[in-house]
């Protein structure tokens, strides 16, 4: 593990109602906590429950500084399906041998892709399949005739993973702490950021074998990627009247993953994922809509500067990636704090609801790739109802972007590959039980559609999960008012806030 003079920590998907400070994004709610300082997140969780979890967020830390967060139902509350007989977590990660903020500063400094982890890791294990991790593999032990939920989480730092357990089935329950109609799927895949429960139904009898899982890379761009495989251990106990062999001469199976390419089997398999829709747990999706924003997402470039070589495209740019053409730059003074106190000069309001130059958003690329950079904000009155269009572009490949929004749960109500069709993709707008997640992913070479009701005030930042994506650009701001209601403002600023 590296660590650097400043912290930042965001607990992932905790809506943090009217109390944006302890939201954790450096430089949008807060300023970085220094060395030797401290910094109390205060807050209370609303309305949810679930797998979540908090990780570092400024520059690349999150690579090794994270960990769930498990919220357990109402006392006297059962979960919608049965009870299991144990609970497990499983957080997938990336490990870098090098200084990752080194690889990122580096990157940052040369215009290159950076360069990519060393190995993926299973609860902090690497497994078998890498040199010198043979001994350092995760084994899960389980009893025959038994229900887990496992709760799966993504951590890694710029990949989507597939994730699979040799011979066995699961059944999909939960994503993103929201309950989802059950189905059974033999292969799921997790973008960074998010989150997913599985029921694991282990075979009614010692089955005398060793079962592996394994998670590996969902791949779309062009730039290198980490192509190496995480594996771990799904171990059966021998029962006690069982004259078992050694464990270590059990036939040990392999599951069969997705190729690193197969973007069929991943819209498929999103596409399954819905609300339970039921009184009890309703899917509370704007209706109508009251605002309607556009944003491309996806890669471009940055000139070089006079008198200097890069290394990124054509060896004379630098790498950027934008949303609407814009390429955030982090202010010196957070977001939150310059809105609150009234601050001018931090921000800008003109954030472009639409793009400002409509092209072929998924065929022939402009001729110029530059991004405008800026640090510009959306602002939205309390309790507008937003639908937000988020289009891939193929300007330097088309690729997948795991899209977060901080402070929000919202709706996936469709989604699609070519160019957004605002006449004809509306009409088949799932409006009764769409999934409610805190990230999901713009397809590539496509768009997806999301509703939500601004109803929490405060700066919330909308970044990809990609870290890489991050650092070059690939974020933005909302800025939500007060409400008239007592519970609807944005709570005053702790007295131990970091000052920039």
């Amino acid at each position: 593990m590296y660590l650097s003079n400043e912290l930042n920590d965001s607990r992932h998907g905790v809506r943090q109602l009217t109390t944006g400070w302890s939201d954790g994004p450096s430089y949008i709610t807060q300023c970085p906590i220094q060395a030797n300082q401290s910094y109390i997140y205060n807050f209370t969780i609303i309305g949810q429950r679930g797998t979540l979890w908090w990780h570092a967020h400024i520059s690349w830390l999150r690579v090794s500084i994270y960990g769930p967060i498990i919220i357990l139902p109402k006392r006297n509350e059962s979960y919608p399906f049965a009870k299991p007989d144990k609970e497990v977590t499983i957080m997938l990660g990336e490990w870098f041998n090098s200084d990752p903020e080194a690889i990122i500063s580096q990157a940052l400094q040369t215009g290159a892709g950076p360069n990519v982890s060393d190995a993926y890791t299973i609860n902090g294990y690497p497994g078998p399949l890498y040199n010198c991790s043979s001994k350092d593999t995760y084994k899960l032990k389980v009893k025959p005739g038994k229900t887990y939920l496992l709760r799966l989480i993504n951590a890694a730092l710029n990949d989507e993973l597939f994730f699979s357990i040799a011979n066995h089935t699961v059944t999909v329950v939960e994503g993103d702490a929201v309950y989802t109609k059950p189905f059974v799927t033999d292969k799921l895949l997790i973008t960074p950021g998010q989150t997913t429960n599985v029921l694991l139904k282990t075979k009614p009898e010692f089955p005398n074998a060793t079962f592996l899982m394994a998670a590996r890379p969902y791949v779309t761009g062009q730039g290198t990627f980490d192509n190496s495989t995480t594996v771990g251990i799904l171990e059966y106990e021998h029962p006690s009247h069982h004259n078992h062999k050694s464990s270590k001469n059990l036939t040990i199976i392999q599951p069969v993953l997705p190729p690193i390419n197969a973007t069929g089997f991943v819209v498929n398999f999103t596409g399954k994922f819905r609300s339970l829709g039921n009184a009890k747990y309703p899917a509370n999706v704007p209706k109508t809509v009251d605002k309607k924003f556009f944003f491309t997402v996806g890669l471009g470039t940055n000139p070089c500067p006079k008198n200097t070589t890069c290394q990124g495209p054509n060896n004379s740019s630098k790498f950027a990636a934008s949303v609407n053409n814009v390429s955030f730059q982090l202010p010196t003074i957070a977001i939150l704090q310059a809105y609150y106190f009234g601050q001018n000069g931090v921000y800008t309001t003109d954030f472009p609801t639409q793009p400002l130059i409509p092209f072929n958003y998924t065929g022939t690329a402009p001729n110029n790739t530059n991004v405008m950079n800026g640090t510009r904000a959306v602002v939205l009155p309390f309790n507008t109802s937003v639908e937000l269009v988020m289009q891939d572009t193929s300007i330097l490949g088309a690729e997948s972007h795991p899209l977060h929004l901080h402070g929000y749960n919202f709706f996936i109500v469709g989604q699609g590959f070519g160019n957004y069709d605002p006449n004809k993709d509306p009409l088949k707008f799932n409006l009764v039980d769409p999934m409610e997640r805190n990230t999901a992913s713009v397809p590539a070479g496509g768009w997806v559609a999301i509703r939500f009701f601004a109803d929490n005030p405060g700066a919330w930042f909308m970044h990809c999960h990609l870290d890489v994506h991050t650092s070059w650009g690939l974020r933005m701001t909302w800025i939500v008012l007060d409400g008239p209601g007592p519970n609807q403002k944005l709570q005053p600023p702790p007295s131990d806030l970091p000052q920039c």
